[in-house]
């Protein structure tokens, strides 16, 4: 299975969401969980993971077991092992479980983020790896269900997690 998580804040809590699916090409997801956090570590510079990385390990523990999980953010933050949320994503998951890193912008220092063209817009989703190469998870990104930039289940996750609460 593979698994699209993000997390949404409103202070003094978050709220997790999770979905899981079977192909990188379904159009809906085969579980769906969206959970509170109320341990919510606060915002630093630079260390954005320490706030987001418990959440995601959270609702991923309520979701069935996955091979792939997909972040909304980087994985490397440049081509040499700068980690970014996705690799600590990665490394807390034992490099157990492949995770693959969607960005809606570019980081300047990102250079070997795939660029992923999908549907009309002609701006790139930036598309990062672990655990399989940057290639590969971009051409997973782009077979993804939908017509537009968003892939369908990356838009779904985030609404979850928008509206939970």
């Amino acid at each position: 299975m593979i698994a699209c998580l993000d997390v949404n804040y409103r202070e003094p809590a978050a709220y997790a969401a999770g979905i899981a699916f079977h192909d990188w090409s379904d159009a809906v997801p085969a579980t769906e969980k969206v959970i509170r956090v109320v341990a919510v570590h606060p915002y630093q510079p630079g260390q954005f993971f320490r706030r987001e990385l418990p959440c995601l390990l959270a609702v991923l523990r309520e979701l069935p077991p996955v091979a792939v999980v997909v972040v909304d953010g980087y994985v490397w933050l440049d081509g040499v092992g700068v980690p970014g949320l996705g690799a600590h994503l990665y490394q807390a998951l034992a490099g157990k479980v492949a995770v693959v890193g969607v960005a809606k912008t570019r980081f300047a220092a990102a250079g070997a983020a795939v660029q992923v063209i999908r549907g009309r817009s002609a701006r790139p989703l930036f598309v990062t790896a672990a655990g399989m190469s940057a290639q590969r998870a971009g051409e997973h990104v782009g077979s993804m269900h939908g017509p537009y930039r968003i892939p369908t289940l990356l838009k779904r996750v985030d609404s979850l997690a928008r509206r939970a609460g």
